[in-house]
């Protein structure tokens, strides 16, 4: 198995972020609208604005290719937020996002978080499984996501 890094994202990076982010969600892109894809995918001009308001991570082989990312950011007092966790499909399955999801978790919680909320889209089922598997659970808060419920999951860091 190749030895990957986790590291903060750099401009660099940019062009990998997206194609990562594109070909992790494209399998699901005719269950989502066209808006909720295209924010879940970013451009280059909302990468940016991510990159400049956010922690991004990302996932790289040994070859120096980005082969997942995750941003995190302290959304309020003691809360932060994990959002964009992509890998390439074919490092899916193989502990990339846990590995991207403990650095995002390790950020928040040296930034005096204690709680961790996430949003997922019902298509993701897998994802859904992932996030629970790893201590989240469902808040009961559904939110529109451009026409689309978002599920909001948390995770208490004090325990």
């Amino acid at each position: 198995m190749q030895r990957l890094t986790i590291r903060k994202a750099t401009e660099a990076d940019a062009t990998a972020v997206l194609v990562c982010l594109r070909a992790a969600f494209e399998p699901y892109r005719d269950h989502y609208t066209a808006d909720a894809f295209a924010d879940t995918v970013l451009t280059p001009e909302t990468l940016q604005h991510r990159l400049a308001s956010m922690c991004v991570f990302v996932a790289i082989n040994e070859d120096k290719d980005v082969v997942g990312t995750v941003a995190c950011s302290i959304i309020g007092e003691g809360e932060g937020h994990v959002r964009g966790m992509a890998v390439l499909p074919v490092w899916q399955g193989r502990g990339v996002a846990e590995r991207l999801l403990r650095v995002a978790e390790d950020e928040l919680a040296a930034g005096i978080c204690s709680r961790i909320t996430l949003d997922t889209t019902e298509p993701l089922q897998r994802a859904m499984r992932f996030y629970e598997r790893h201590g989240y659970r469902r808040s009961g808060k559904i939110t529109d996501f451009f026409g689309m419920p978002l599920h909001e999951y948390g995770k208490d860091l004090s325990r």
